[in-house]
């Protein structure tokens, strides 16, 4: 079984190709040379792979680049993405692609913050405007990397309820295939307004959500300080922070199998955006966050940098492997659930992006 891995950095995407056991790999790259990527995609659901990535040019604007060849050619969707022209807004960056409940249907989240609906596998993209167009919009601010929604969580077997987060405004979910949209943020501090409003209706900045397709009303949240549960599809949300060496950080991973483990990677807080002690070490839960274990087996002794938001991933084989790119252009990767760890490649751009899947 083969072992395909995007990486998406600020300046190209690389493609990796390896086996089952992901010992060594082949990687081609870069695609799109100089162009940023924050959002790829490998899409399963049909005949072949279809791989899709966000890709930004400071001359051609954000564009979505489809291959149906692994990488060998790609085909551009110049306006994919574009605003009906009652708004006055344009895309600045394409945040988030993923695969949607139905066949075809392929969800897209951006800069400024907007989600997006395909129906044809990615080729052309329709506004949900009733998210744009929502009364909260207005209030919501940029956070550090800008105001995007880095995360569309379409829940797994209901085609009409799909959920949304953005940095800073919140968790947004929809119950009708995202022509409206509700906050679903209860229980969510906010660490930078006052004490009297720290649990708002929305504005929390929200970094990440991951849940497993077998327990969709289960969901994970890594929070600008905080990390959380929700057992109730978002309804309200709780604490599972304790036991981490700290509680900020960006990404948030399910393992593919097994509803209950997850995996964070801690930062030091906002202001120290490098590893607890520069000591770079995933954090797994085997009990839905009642408890913590470092993972650090094969990973470098320190790290004076970030993992991003969708800087980590899973794939899909028997025995999960786990990647985790960190922002000095390097990515490393577990064929063992995380339990140890080898270099896939280094000295990359800032990587901004990983996914793998097994085929």
């Amino acid at each position: 079984m083969a072992t395909v891995l995007m990486v998406g950095t600020r300046k190209g995407l690389w493609i990796g190709r390896s086996d089952d056991e992901r010992e060594t790999w082949d990687l081609t790259g870069p695609h799109f040379d100089m162009e940023e990527v924050y959002s790829c995609l490998i899409d399963t659901r049909g005949e072949r792979p279809r791989l899709l990535a966000g890709a930004s040019s400071s001359w051609l604007g954000p564009q979505v680049r489809r291959s149906d060849d692994l990488g060998g050619t790609w085909q551009e969707t110049p306006g994919a993405l574009r605003f009906p022209e009652a708004y006055d807004a344009s895309v600045e960056r394409i945040w988030q692609l993923v695969p949607g409940t139905e066949p075809g249907v392929v969800w897209a989240g951006t800069e400024p913050g907007a989600v997006w609906r395909s129906e044809d596998h990615g080729e052309s993209f329709a506004l949900a405007e009733g998210l744009w167009n929502h009364p909260h919009r207005t209030q919501w601010d940029a956070g550090y990397g800008g105001q995007a929604f880095h995360t569309v969580l379409p829940h797994p077997s209901d085609p009409s309820s799909v959920t949304a987060a953005i940095s800073t405004g919140g968790v947004y979910q929809s119950a009708d295939g995202g022509t409206s949209w509700e906050p679903r943020n209860a229980g969510i501090k906010v660490e930078f307004v006052p004490e009297e409003v720290e649990y708002p209706e929305f504005g929390q900045c929200v970094h990440k959500i991951a849940r497993h397709p077998a327990r969709p009303e289960r969901m994970f949240l890594q929070n600008h300080g905080g990390v959380y549960r929700s057992d109730d599809h978002g309804a309200s949300w709780h604490s599972i922070a304790d036991g981490l060496p700290s509680d900020f950080g960006f990404p948030v991973v399910v393992h593919p199998h097994e509803p209950d483990t997850v995996y964070v990677f801690p930062l030091g807080q906002a202001w120290a955006r490098y590893p607890v002690e520069a000591r770079p070490l995933v954090w797994r839960s085997q009990d839905a966050g009642e408890s913590w274990v470092p993972l650090g087996k094969g990973l470098p002794e320190h790290l004076w940098v970030g993992v991003m938001r969708d800087a980590m991933c899973t794939d899909d084989h028997p025995s999960a492997g786990v990647y985790v790119g960190a922002r000095n252009g390097a990515v490393w990767g577990s064929s063992d659930s995380g339990e140890t760890w080898r270099p896939v490649v280094e000295n990359l751009p800032d990587v901004m992006c990983v996914r793998a899947a097994a085929m």
